[in-house]
């Protein structure tokens, strides 16, 4: 039933206007309710969408939270610095970044990047 369904992610915002500019300045997007004041609607391609919300919970998890899937991994990753955003290292068992960048056994490449709130998300070659 619900693999015919759209799906959208939610995120935590501590600081909705905070979050606002983030998305807006660095990843260059705008809501598609640009009045609401307690939650903001972003729609991406394909009918994908996520939904910031304000909450004090915002942060806490340390885990993805949202993953954008990208056909060029670098100038993604080059578009992004530009606007200031800084790509995590990590060295874990089994994933390790170089220049922030993860490469999979099976090719695939990924990075991750914290948005103003301190949720994780992701940028990844599919």
């Amino acid at each position: 039933m619900l693999k015919d369904l759209n799906v959208a992610g939610v995120l935590p915002a501590s600081d909705i206007a905070r979050a606002r500019d983030f998305y807006r300045d660095k990843l260059g997007l705008e809501p598609d309710n640009p009045e609401a004041t307690d939650n903001l609607m972003y729609k991406c391609a394909n009918g994908t969408a996520f939904l910031l919300y304000e909450t004090p919970n915002a942060g806490t998890a340390k885990n993805t939270q949202l993953g954008f899937q990208s056909t060029d991994l670098d100038q993604d990753m080059a578009d992004l610095r530009e606007r200031g955003v800084v790509f995590e290292d990590y060295d874990f068992p089994g994933l390790k970044t170089e220049n922030g960048v993860a490469t999979m056994p099976s090719g695939e490449r990924g990075a991750w990047f914290l948005d103003s709130e301190g949720n994780i998300l992701s940028i990844a070659t599919m």
